[in-house]
């Protein structure tokens, strides 16, 4: 039979009722002629829960006790919709992570996926099993430990198993029916994609659209899973949503499909540095191992000898890097005068596979910026995104700027 997988987030499966519901789609699925494999979050708010139980316990807890307990909730909505489907006639059973198994590395509460033998799903869809209803987030380090994936670790699950189990596709059901031009909330001229190549979500995904986690995008790039983001309160037909596939499957590309924005951006700045060579690693290296995700970065001209470095980073991560140039300065790797930290800014982005045929896009954007009097703080380009640095005061007004400059209203 041919086999689809279905994944279901924490607001779809947020009590009994939506429990039901989303037994209802996969029977649906299962009388389309699937064998089905279901990977679920926990219920809403379950996580952040148990995350709150382990802190009070054990501020400084152990990573191997926290996995077993925050991959609990999960369990609980597997075993709970497979009880759902079997009072619908459907023969369907839980899965946990260690028993399908889902081999991952030992890096607990971010580990990766290594492997899903299928032998064990495979032996029962053989036996008349029509639902496999998988616990996402979770897997099983090599010394048997139960470990998570990270936050939207679920999203990776399922298109990992769509890949293992060479799936003929992967719906994603969210509370959103599919992904927009930009945030809807934040302009209402925001239109739904009925198609996204992979490279633009991923750009997407990584600059702060919330739609789909990252890596559950880099999974399907790399395997070439056909990704479904579509509504779980909403019915849905093989046109819903917005389907995340190859370029070449849309026929005709617009030169910028979507503009993101994620607003806890920083901007920091080491002033007078030497100029010289290494000086860039001598930075960037303690960042990197002080766990702090550099994105845009900008090396003014030299003068004298001197200059300035400029980097943006999630604004939570500003003390870790401040700790990590002060730790360098003590060393002698590094010296500079200050280190300025400016944490009201925001990143706007375009972006857009038709960026590689079309040239001005970034003379367009800055020009429908200026024109409302958004100054741009930092530059950054790859092939098919331009991205800014703005004051976040500006945010709404510049994404709504750009979202009509390129016309994305008209997006489909």
């Amino acid at each position: 039979m041919p086999r689809l997988v279905m994944k279901f987030g924490g607001t779809s499966v947020a009590d009994i009722d939506r429990i039901r519901n989303v037994a209802r789609k996969v029977k649906r699925e299962v009388e389309n002629g699937f064998d089905v494999i279901v990977i679920v979050s926990a219920m809403s708010g379950k996580t952040n829960e148990l995350v709150g139980w382990v802190d009070s316990i054990s501020p400084l807890y152990d990573a191997r006790e926290y996995d077993a307990i925050v991959s609990s909730g999960e369990n609980v909505t597997a075993g709970l919709l497979a009880l759902a489907l079997q009072e619908y006639d459907v023969p369907a059973r839980s899965w946990q992570g260690w028993q399908v198994p889902v081999i991952t590395t030992s890096a607990h509460g971010a580990a990766r996926i290594e492997d899903i033998p299928t032998a064990n799903l495979d032996a029962k869809f053989a036996e008349g099993m029509k639902v496999a209803v998988v616990a996402g987030f979770q897997g099983l380090a090599p010394d048997g430990r139960i470990t998570t994936l990270g936050r939207g670790g679920s999203d990776t699950t399922a298109v990992a198993f769509a890949a293992a189990m060479q799936a003929q596709r992967c719906d994603i059901y969210t509370d959103v029916d599919g992904v927009y031009t930009a945030d809807p909330r934040i302009t209402d001229k925001a239109r739904k994609l009925n198609r996204i190549s992979y490279e633009e979500m991923l750009e997407l995904a990584s600059l702060g659209a919330k739609v789909l986690q990252t890596r559950s995008v880099e999974l399907a790039m790399r395997y070439r899973v056909r990704l479904r983001v579509l509504s779980s309160f909403e019915e849905s037909n093989e046109t819903s949503g917005t389907l995340v596939c190859d370029e070449e499957e849309i026929m005709e590309s617009n030169v910028v499909s979507g503009v993101a924005h994620s607003r806890d951006e920083a901007k920091m700045t080491l002033v007078s540095v030497a100029d010289r060579p290494g000086i860039a690693a001598a930075i960037f290296m303690p960042l990197a191992e002080a766990g702090v995700n550099v994105d845009m970065i900008v090396q003014n001209i030299s003068e004298d000898g001197r200059t300035d470095m400029t980097f943006s980073c999630p604004t939570n991560q500003v003390a870790r890097a401040e700790k990590a140039m002060e730790a360098a300065k003590a060393k002698g790797s590094i010296n500079f005068r200050d280190l300025i930290a400016d944490k009201n800014v925001c990143k706007i982005s375009v972006v857009g596979i038709g960026m590689r045929s079309h040239a001005g896009v970034a003379a367009r954007m800055f020009e429908a910026l200026a024109a409302e009097g958004v100054n741009i703080k930092v530059i950054t380009t790859s092939e098919i995104k331009v991205s800014v640095l703005v004051d976040r005061k500006y945010m709404e007004l510049a994404v709504q700027a750009l979202h009509d400059a390129f016309e994305l209203d008209n997006a489909a």
